[in-house]
Parts: C-alpha cells; sequence; structure tokens
C-alpha cells in the first residue's frame, strides 16, 4: 500500500498528515487525548474502498502551533485544500475530533457526506451526568506539579480504563500505546506548546444539530464516562439522521480496545450512505 506523508503549512501551522487508498474521502480526527495514531488500524484498513487522510491537530503528535489565535474549523478546511482533497468528504472523528466535525459540517454542510461520532459531545451540551472528579482533581495537581508520567496515568484511568474496570481488565499493549499519546500530549502541555487560542463560533453547536441532514452514526464504548452516554443519546435523539451504536467493554477510545468491531460497524453504517 502507498502512504503518503509530510506536512502542509496551513495558517501558519506546520500539520502533520498521512494520506493512502483512493475512493471517497474518508477524514479522521482524533481525540484530545490522543493523535493520528490512534487510528492505525482505521487508516489501513479502510484504504481498500476509501481516500483514507489522518492528521495531526496543531500542538498534537507531530504538529506544532503557531503563536496567536486560529479556528480548528479554518485548519481542516485549510488541509484539505492543500491535499486537493475533493468533496464530499466523510468525517470520523473521537471525542474533541468529533465536536470538530459537527462545526465543520455546521459551517459547509454542502461538503459532508455522513458523519461518524465517537465519544463526542457538541459544544455547548450540557449534561447533568456525574464525573470522576477525585481523579481529575488528582490529574490537575499532578499536571501543576510537572508529573507526566502520572498525568497520562490517570488519564488512563479516567478515558481508556473507564467506568467500572481497571488498567487489569484492558490489553496492556494497547493501554501502552494510548499512554504514550496521553503522555505526549502532556509534554507538549507543559513545554508551552498546546499554548495557543482557538476562536470558537458564538452560537453553540448543540442547539444546531437539526441543521445537519447528512447521515451519522453516534458510537459510544459502554464503559465511557456517564457524561458522554448523555451526549451520545442528545445527538441521536437531535440529528436527522442518526444512530447510535454501544460497542461492549470498550470506553473513550473503543476503536483502539475492538478495532475488528470498529471497523466492521464502520463499513456497515458507510455501505449505506
Amino acid at each position: 500500500m502507498n502512504i503518503e506523508t509530510g506536512f502542509v503549512e496551513v495558517n501558519g501551522a506546520n500539520l502533520y498528515f498521512e494520506r493512502a487508498g483512493a475512493g471517497p474521502p474518508l477524514i479522521m480526527i482524533h481525540a484530545g487525548i490522543a493523535d493520528c495514531r490512534m487510528w492505525d488500524h482505521e487508516f489501513t484498513a479502510l484504504a481498500d474502498s476509501y481516500q483514507t487522510l489522518r492528521f495531526d491537530m496543531r500542538g498534537y503528535g507531530r504538529s506544532l502551533p503557531a503563536a496567536g489565535e486560529f479556528n480548528i474549523q479554518d485548519d481542516l478546511d485549510g488541509l484539505l485544500a492543500a491535499l486537493d482533497i475533493p468533496a464530499p468528504i466523510i468525517l470520523m472523528g473521537c471525542s474533541m475530533g468529533g465536536g470538530l466535525a459537527i462545526e465543520f459540517a455546521l459551517a459547509q454542510p454542502e461538503q459532508v457526506s455522513a458523519l461518524l461520532l465517537v465519544g463526542s459531545d457538541p459544544r455547548g451540551f450540557e449534561g447533568d451526568a456525574a464525573w470522576p472528579d477525585e481523579l481529575i482533581a488528582q490529574s490537575e495537581a499532578a499536571f501543576e506539579q510537572g508529573k507526566v508520567d502520572e498525568v497520562a496515568e490517570l488519564d488512563m484511568q479516567i478515558w481508556f480504563d473507564g467506568v467500572g474496570r481497571s488498567r487489569d481488565d484492558v490489553d496492556p499493549a494497547i493501554r501502552a500505546k494510548a499512554f504514550e499519546m496521553a503522555r505526549q500530549v502532556t509534554v507538549h502541555e507543559l513545554s508551552g506548546i498546546g499554548e495557543h487560542k482557538r476562536k470558537t463560533a458564538e452560537v453553540s453547536p448543540a442547539q444546531r444539530l437539526t441543521e445537519l441532514t447528512m447521515p451519522a452514526l453516534v458510537i459510544i464504548g459502554e464503559k465511557d464516562l456517564p457524561y458522554l452516554h448523555q451526549a451520545a443519546d442528545y445527538m441521536a435523539e437531535q440529528l436527522p439522521r442518526a444512530r447510535k451504536l454501544i460497542l461492549p467493554n470498550a470506553a473513550h477510545l473503543p476503536n483502539m480496545e475492538h478495532p475488528a468491531l470498529f471497523e466492521a460497524s464502520i463499513r456497515e453504517f458507510l455501505a449505506g450512505v
């Protein structure tokens, strides 16, 4: 398989990307605790039917930020233009990446043929489910003390292990890969690489979901946080052509835990688009 890799200058930042395959463009947007490596399986597996594209958002992975304010939608738009990616595109985003997919689709609905939203919540959604406040407080304290490994481990407990599981309940090799990505995110944030300002739209995307009429698949791991289960329910109700899928025995990065099941679910959904 021929895989194109490189950097593209977009809005003053150099964004790392990888592209493979041919067919309808499928854009993969990573979570805030990861980078584009979280899509290792899907990137290659789905390249038999799609032009797959994954990238590191600025401040993540191999992409460094530029000074000043920026808009993530503009970064994605600039990347697609620089790589001459034709519309319409399929957007698949996890967590923060799903939020970006929603906002991009709201800004340019004619450019998006389908949405795949994994463990995501639209900006402006307000659920009332409890958060793991004690673990979050420990993570914030460790961050203030510059304890990189401790922050990454707490992130794993919150996001990768999920609700009702411990590290002994998950695949150690996959957890180690997720830990390494989360650790790099923390290193970037502590070094100041993550210090950049995001411009956001005034209108809350959560209040505009009914405008998105393209097919949407809302995916949530069974062991993900209750708040995100609420968000998944909300999106499935508000998006006119959405359906929801719960992946069993998985938390915030379900594609990494169950790649074959995740891939099969994606293929089935996209076959009907």
